[in-house]
């Protein structure tokens, strides 16, 4: 265990209070056993005191007896059983003194919790035993020590546990500075290191956001930017005139707009933005999401009503522009349909059905079986998706009659 870490310090500190507990109730219990002891002694010399008294002057009588069973004594006088108590190995002798010359000894001593007095005398040994000795309080220390001892020991457990999103929390820092943000280390408790890891639990997400935005928008300048250099490149071969000159301005404009598009796709996918709403009419976000696309117009047929709806005009612009996209790519006719059904957006193309539930092509890079690699980054439906949320708007999927249907609502 490393001597710096706080769980060594927290176990040096629980073992040290363990001792001093220990050492306490170690001293504790020795006076009350040596109370115990000393109480015992006082009424055994009481005891002595009242037998020598009646037994010098009138010998072993029913009165003697009578008036040491008020202090809880009995006279023992059976030499076999006195044999039988003196003689067993866990007789411990407390306390010997000699009277009247060394004519008459005295021995006090213990056995199971019971005190005696053994005494010697001329006309025989007697022994005295306590009936009924002070209640001992050693057993209610013993358990009072049991209860404090699992409570250290509970309490100790408890502190680990409280501890342990730390080591968790050093390891997954530990994995940041190669971005590896694919982490999980959120509680449900509410502690100041449970906060913490939930804190570098929501800080770890923001960064594996930010980390695929970054992805995305790599992915998709390369793969936007290929048609308009391509048109762009084709246009330099052809001979400068007028018409060539405007459609390369053309490109430029096109270039410009896809770093603006870029930036505002960057922008919502890593950060939470407050959208610019307004009422738009369909056709012109429609002719918006074309012009974007740099498409032939014929590929698109328009059956829709020009309804009016509140959106961010530049986001929801390219949404549209790729739903527009993957109808025209991904059908034989090389067509999509736009159409409205009271406040719903329709886009519908021919061709294969999804081969997976919608929204698992919400991950980025996601490509169903159906999809070649040199056609799509699988970032359409991503930001499709990302643009809908912030907009307002579901989508869901239909397929009959070979008709795929993408319906805005």
């Amino acid at each position: 265990m490393n001597k710096n870490s706080i769980i060594f310090t927290i176990t040096i500190t629980f073992i040290i209070a363990l001792i001093l507990v220990l050492v306490s109730f170690g001293i504790f219990y020795k006076v009350s056993e040596k109370r115990e002891e000393l109480s015992m002694l006082k009424k055994g010399m009481e005891a002595t005191n009242l037998f020598l008294r009646d037994f010098k002057h009138h010998g072993l009588t029913q009165e003697l007896e009578e008036d040491l069973k008020l202090i809880n004594y009995s006279i023992i006088i059976d030499p076999i059983q006195q044999r039988k108590i003196l003689n067993n190995p866990n007789v411990k002798y407390v306390e010997s003194h000699t009277r009247g010359r060394g004519r008459m000894k005295m021995q006090q001593f213990s056995l199971v919790n019971k005190y005696y007095v053994y005494i010697q005398t001329r006309r025989g040994n007697i022994i005295l035993e306590n009936d009924n000795p002070s209640e001992s309080y050693r057993g209610t220390i013993l358990i009072i020590f049991a209860v404090i001892f699992l409570t250290f020991v509970f309490l100790y457990i408890t502190t680990l546990k409280k501890l342990r999103p730390l080591n968790t929390l050093k390891d997954k820092v530990q994995n940041f500075g190669d971005e590896e943000f694919d982490i999980s280390c959120a509680s449900e408790k509410k502690d100041e290191i449970s906060l913490l890891a939930n804190e570098f639990d929501k800080s770890a997400k923001k960064l594996k956001k930010l980390k695929e935005s970054r992805n995305v928008f790599i992915r998709n300048i390369m793969h936007e930017l290929k048609t308009p250099i391509t048109k762009g490149k084709f246009l330099t071969e052809l001979p400068q005139n007028k018409e060539n000159n405007s459609k390369m301005q053309k490109v430029f404009y096109r270039l410009e707009s896809l770093i603006s598009e870029f930036a505002s796709i960057e922008e919502l996918i890593s950060t939470k933005k407050v959208l610019q709403k307004k009422e738009y009419h369909l056709t012109d976000i429609i002719d918006n999401a074309i012009d974007l696309l740099m498409c032939d117009e014929n590929n698109v047929v328009s059956e829709f009503e020009d309804i009016k709806i509140s959106v961010d005009f530049k986001l929801f612009s390219i949404a549209i522009k790729n739903f527009i996209d993957n109808g025209i790519k991904y059908s034989p006719e090389k067509k999509v349909v736009i159409k409205t059904d009271a406040k719903k957006i329709i886009f519908e193309n021919i061709g294969k059905e999804l081969q997976h539930p919608l929204e698992e092509y919400y991950e980025p890079f996601f490509s169903g079986e159906n999809v070649k690699s040199n056609q799509s980054f699988g970032l359409g439906f991503y930001i499709i998706n990302n643009i809908l949320n912030a907009s307002g708007y579901k989508l869901s999927y239909e397929y009959k009659d070979n008709i795929n249907r993408f319906i805005l609502h």
